[in-house]
């Protein structure tokens, strides 16, 4: 064997000891692949156009996945910038060392937020006249200057001005001495849906405003619309800069974007077997005996409950994968702990690793099976794993 390939063997050896190391300490965790990361990362650099930088969004601790981690594997694998969405988020990648580009979301309004903004060199959404304002008044008085990024609204009622006005709005920001226009953006309401009305209409609203700032003689420097749903859909949305957040996890927002492209889910959920017992027929199964046992049944009790994140409404709706086999979760899911039915699997005893999302050989369950069950998003459910549950980065 080479050298090389001796290194890296030893290498691939010491984390598979680490992993097994972390895991035989911990109740339950979060397993994540940055294997899996950087391969959806490549594969969306590919997917968009050369000039076009890649945004990796990693605000809500990179919707649960670890920030710092997430964030270091994405500029490595060749994301050109980070969003968050709040000043903490930013300067906790800052601490870690990384000095990338970093885009605010969110809308910062205090004197002091904005003097941290400046000490931490992050870029901040400008939303509206006023803030740009106080934006300028604190900058000068430290008297340093900001690339700022301007924030329009096409239609998602939320943050930024309304397109129409962006002529005035680009014009006082431009008149600032301290604010320097890095971008002007703004964001889709629909882009995960299949009728396109919406999208079509703030794109071309967008498109309209932009047009206005150009005919007016000013060039924007790089402008932006797309998020993951619309860097999938539709290319002509794709601009300076792509803002991938949910694709980048290896989820697509809508069934409809699978054959895209190629993405591997990052995450996934297990703990451990706590205890292997046998209940009698007609026994009822944690509160409120919302599941009564038919016949004697083998029960798992497995350490991970809704203090961890697993919703509660979740309650004899959830399978997890046990053995190489699915299972169904019966009674109401406690704070710390939760039952699995495991009649029909052999030889299970405490300390076997049940996986409740995620893959085991030809079976899978995945964050957006649980938002289908609960009507919600997989967004939501990415974003619930508590702190308790240790990230484990394999």
């Amino acid at each position: 064997m080479a050298i090389g390939q001796q290194d890296r063997q030893i290498n691939k050896t010491h984390q598979q000891n680490t992993l097994s190391f972390l895991v035989n300490r911990q109740r339950a965790w979060v397993e994540i692949d940055l294997t899996a990361l950087a391969h959806n990362v490549k594969t969306l650099k590919n997917f968009i156009q050369p000039q076009t930088k890649l945004m990796a969004v990693v605000k809500a601790d990179a919707y649960g996945h670890g920030a710092v981690a997430v964030a270091q594997t994405a500029l490595t694998n060749g994301a050109d910038c980070l969003a968050i969405a709040t000043l903490p988020e930013g300067v906790e990648l800052r601490q870690a060392g990384i000095n990338a580009p970093i885009l605010i979301l969110g809308a910062i309004n205090a004197v002091e937020d904005i003097q941290a903004i400046a000490a931490w060199q992050l870029e901040p959404t400008i939303c509206n006249l006023e803030q740009a304002l106080v934006f300028d008044r604190t900058l000068a008085s430290l008297g340093k200057s900001l690339p700022v990024h301007l924030k329009l609204d096409t239609g998602m009622s939320r943050l930024g001005t309304n397109w129409q006005d962006a002529n005035s709005f680009v014009s006082l920001v431009k008149s600032l001495s301290n604010l320097k226009i890095a971008s002007i953006y703004s964001h889709f309401s629909t882009a995960d849906e299949s009728d396109r009305t919406t999208m079509n209409l703030q794109h071309q609203r967008f498109q309209n405003a932009i047009t206005q700032l150009k005919d007016g003689g000013y060039i924007p420097p790089q402008i932006h619309l797309a998020n993951s749903a619309a860097t999938l859909c539709d290319r002509s949305c794709h601009y300076d800069i792509v803002r991938v957040g949910l694709a980048l996890y290896g989820l697509y927002p809508a069934p409809h974007l699978r054959n895209s492209i190629e993405l591997k889910p990052v995450l996934q959920v297990k703990a451990k077997i706590a205890q292997v017992k046998i209940i009698p027929s007609g026994e009822g199964v944690s509160y409120g005996r919302k599941f009564i046992t038919k016949k004697d049944t083998k029960i798992a009790v497995v350490g991970i409950g809704y203090a961890d994140g697993i919703p509660r409404n979740l309650s004899n709706h959830l399978q997890a994968i046990v053995g190489g086999k699915l299972v169904d979760q019966i009674g109401s899911i406690t704070m710390d702990q939760l039952m699995l039915d495991v009649d029909h699997i052999p030889d299970l005893r405490s300390g076997d690793i049940v996986t409740l999302i995620g893959q085991q050989n030809d079976l899978s369950i995945s964050a957006e099976d649980w938002a289908n069950t609960l009507n919600t998003i997989s967004w939501e459910i990415l974003c619930s794993f508590k702190h308790r549950l240790p990230r484990i980065y394999i």
